[in-house]
């Protein structure tokens, strides 16, 4: 006999704080209205249709592709996010579609090689005006996605283009100034009208948390497929071992990789009802009654408890002792980061072996336009691809 179906407890309306489409503060380019889809749905589809979305699925985050097709990508990732912050948003009666078009552009901009790649991408662009991953997401949907005859880029929303940029909360907290910023911020001629002293909206709040949830939970299975740690090396991390322990005791005969699963499927559900009571705590010390209110409170309305911030701290310590440094990860960092030295070494002394479309332009300008083309052009490559070019410019077996 079936069960009851237990429907989960689910605001009956928009929250009265939430992001109302229907007063989107629109595009900066004007376009006619769709007949069928709301102004943030139209930005979420956007993104999906873009190369630089689908070039995700062979963008790594820790590992490089090549090392096997088992650990996530750029593009996993961002489904995750995107699947976390919509659920969020639906619980909290915001704008689903909102929250998860965040989700899914939110790491457009990352390079090749995951944070190794952005790092040397930075060290390359030292004397440019530097590299940052999320100014790239930027410049990806204002520029370099050219899909449509009337204007550059995606035309996406205000609200749509807000969050993205404040991604990490605001850009502007008093100690700098527009100056300061990145130089994929500051090319953005209409960057000054995303409020940038303010906190992001209420969904692209939730996205931002949404991707520590993913990327904190997933790398521990990642971690452990990978053999970096075991089970065992986390028994003393807060909440973490907990977990583990409670399903080892519940399932004595579990084979280690559905344990795993089982201990990060709770973990990623103790994150998000942390988040939601922390959310909803805030909610009635600040009573915001509009997506403006949210955006102006002296503190971010989306957040996780004191008690989670310290437990995620551990696991970030954790992690970053155990994974992001093990000599096997450094390895692949090693290689990677070679790889763009040289391609951009090459690229920035001979901008005749850049394909024609970028070629055209690195031409006729100064090094200081020429090294964004080519970290332009190098930013937007997957692993794979990134691989291959520099083994067919620097490897004389190539050529016979």
């Amino acid at each position: 006999m079936a069960k009851k179906i237990v429907t989960p407890e689910l605001p009956e309306k928009r929250a009265v704080f939430a992001t109302l489409w229907e007063t989107s503060r629109g595009r900066f380019v004007d376009e006619p209205h769709s007949a069928t889809r709301t102004p943030f749905q139209r930005d979420r589809d956007r993104i999906i249709h873009t190369s630089a979305f689908r070039r995700l699925k062979q963008k790594t985050q820790v590992f490089v592709a090549h090392e096997g097709d088992h650990y996530r990508t750029r593009l996993t990732h961002s489904l995750e996010v995107a699947q976390i912050a919509r659920s969020v948003a639906r619980t909290l009666g915001l704008d689903e579609d909102l929250a998860e078009a965040m989700g899914l552009a939110h790491d457009m901009g990352h390079p090749p090689f995951g944070h190794a790649g952005e790092d040397q991408l930075d060290a390359c662009m030292a004397d440019y005006d530097g590299f940052d991953h999320n100014a790239q997401t930027l410049r990806v949907v204002t520029r370099l996605e050219n899909r449509y005859p009337t204007f550059e880029g995606l035309n996406l929303t205000w609200e749509m283009l807000e969050g993205l940029v404040k991604h990490n909360g605001p850009l502007l907290t008093g100690e700098n100034q527009i100056a300061d910023l990145p130089a994929a911020f500051r090319d953005f001629s209409k960057l000054e009208t995303l409020e940038l002293e303010q906190f992001a909206g209420p969904e692209a709040q939730a996205a931002a948390l949404a991707d520590d949830i993913a990327y904190n939970n997933h790398d521990i299975d990642d971690g452990i497929s990978a053999g970096l740690f075991t089970i065992e090396d986390m028994a003393d991390l807060p909440l973490i071992g907990d977990i583990f322990r409670t399903v080892q005791k519940e399932y004595p005969v579990l084979d280690q990789q559905r344990t795993v699963y089982e201990a990060v499927r709770r973990l990623i559900g103790h994150w998000i009802d942390d988040l939601l009571a922390e959310t909803r705590r805030r909610i009635a010390e600040h009573k915001p009654q509009s997506a403006a209110d949210v955006r102006a409170m002296p503190v971010a309305l989306i957040a996780f408890s004191e008690e989670l911030e310290r437990d995620q701290r551990a696991l970030r310590a954790f992690l970053f002792e155990r994974m992001y440094k093990h000599y096997k990860v450094n390895r692949m960092r090693s290689q990677a980061k070679r790889i763009l030295a040289e391609l951009f070494a090459l690229f920035m002394a001979e901008p005749e072996t850049l394909p024609n479309l970028w070629r055209q332009d690195a031409e006729q300008v100064g090094d200081m336009r020429k090294a964004r083309i080519v970290c332009d052009y190098l930013a937007g490559m997957t692993d794979g691809y990134a691989i291959e070019l520099h083994r067919r410019l620097f490897s004389m077996e190539s050529m016979l």
